[in-house]
């Protein structure tokens, strides 16, 4: 009927009657959902919670190479041919994740246009991320990739009021994140909350003001 009102697409509604092939979970913090290694024959969506994932060298070093948060898909790689897990993902908080089989997805990704546009959108999203945080290495400052970071954690620019950043995220894991030490993030650290963009309350919260940082060069507060 024309003018009839259309309600917004519900991907967790729909993850949750996808029939076959689809489970929905609750995982505890720090629980390991995959492991580097291991088969690559499914792919997981972040309906609630914080959700780590991390690479071990041959060596032994352990990096931690995206932190995802709700509407976020992860473990896509199964989709383009991966057979193993390149990295780890590790819940970071209490979560609640749907799991779908290679085989469900591929069935719903045929059979549900809206869910394609949304899976669609998440692919393109992360491909434009990629590139970002490839330019955000080349070319900016230590100071600048540890603000865009933050901004990232805050969930700035994404759909929805941005939220305070978890206290689970350490220095060391930041440090990790944009290439730098862990005394070099914590003289920043400090800088901007001196300078009043961001507060330590119990928990890590970021001001909108830090976007100052990352789109203007202002002299005040550009260093490094």
């Amino acid at each position: 009927m024309t003018g009839e009102f259309e309600l917004p697409f519900d991907l967790d509604a729909f993850l949750s009657d996808a029939g076959r092939g689809t489970t929905k979970s609750t995982c505890k913090e720090d629980e390991v959902i995959f492991s580097q290694g291991e088969a690559a024959d499914s792919i997981f969506y972040i309906s609630k919670g914080k959700v780590k994932l991390t690479v071990l060298s041959a060596q032994g070093k352990e990096a931690v190479v995206a932190i995802l948060g709700p509407g976020d898909f992860f473990g896509e790689g199964c989709l383009a041919g991966q057979a193993r897990r390149i990295a780890t993902a590790a819940a970071m908080t209490e979560c609640s994740i749907a799991r779908l089989d290679k085989a469900a997805m591929i069935r719903v990704l045929h059979d549900a246009p809206e869910f394609s546009e949304k899976f669609m959108a998440h692919l393109l999203t992360r491909n434009i991320r990629v590139e970002a945080d490839l330019v955000d290495q080349l070319f900016n400052s230590s100071e600048k990739r540890l603000a865009r970071m933050l901004l990232i954690l805050a969930n700035f620019g994404k759909e929805g009021k941005p939220e305070p950043v978890i206290a689970k995220v350490s220095q060391e894991m930041l440090a990790e994140m944009i290439g730098t030490t862990r005394p070099r993030v914590s003289f920043f650290m400090n800088k901007f909350r001196r300078l009043g963009l961001i507060d330590y309350n119990g928990h890590l919260e970021v001001h909108s003001s830090l976007l100052n940082l990352v789109l203007h060069d202002d002299p005040h507060i550009n260093s490094d």
